[in-house]
């Protein structure tokens, strides 16, 4: 980050959005411990903003402080993964239903999935997994904004972070699922252009049980 952009961002911002990075993108993986001065040190910042960036992350439930020890990463529980999938499901699967329904042509929708879903192709090639988190996450948020359901699409705003900080949990240990991964959102996008909800509903469930479900055995 160039030296003027730095001075125009808060210092409490700019440790926020680093401690935030490193536990989304599985840097800092689920119950690591931290300390004030590690984030100080690596944002050249004193404490007191990297106090206020960790009070923040502990009301977004990624980080548990603990006095004068410092902070922990708080682990995805196995329940709470599980929360965010039934949501998933319902939100996307409602979406597509609407979408569905329309009468005129899908011509505002499908390309702009297809190339959400081409946007993953380079990094499943290279195995960047934070920036395919990323992709993927786009891409099936893409799904519910297409809907038009403007309070749908704010509540699945709400799981971006657990749903990215899953995606990385899930593929890092299997790099060969990215692929993978690219050709089920294929399938996925395919579903939608045949305005097939019910085929959409069950690829859907077996894309999150095949990369989510298998790694907590529920």
């Amino acid at each position: 980050m160039p030296a003027t952009s730095r001075a125009q961002v808060p210092a409490a911002e700019r440790a926020y959005v680093l401690t935030k990075s490193l536990i989304l993108s599985g840097q800092l993986p689920g119950g690591t411990l931290i300390s004030e001065g590690e984030i100080a040190e690596r944002t050249e910042l004193s404490r007191t903003p990297v106090r206020e960036a960790f009070l923040r992350l502990q009301a977004e439930d990624l980080l548990r402080l603990f006095p004068k020890r410092g902070a922990v990463v708080v682990p995805v529980a196995p329940g709470e993964a599980e929360d965010v999938l039934e949501l998933r499901e319902a939100l996307e699967g409602a979406a597509v239903r609407r979408i569905a329904r329309r009468e005129e042509p899908l011509d505002d929708v499908v390309p702009v999935l297809a190339g959400l879903v081409d946007a993953q192709r380079e990094p499943a090639r290279t195995g960047d997994v934070v920036t395919f988190a990323e992709a993927d996450t786009a891409f099936h948020r893409g799904i519910v904004a297409a809907s038009g359901n403007a309070l749908a699409e704010r509540i699945y705003d709400t799981l971006a972070d657990r749903q990215r900080r899953m995606v990385v949990q899930a593929v890092r240990p299997r790099p060969n699922l990215l692929d993978v991964l690219v050709e089920e959102h294929t399938a996925l996008l395919d579903r939608i252009a045949a305005r097939d909800a019910d085929g959409f509903a069950e690829t859907l469930r077996a894309h999150l049980d095949a990369t989510h479900r298998t790694m907590t055995g529920r």
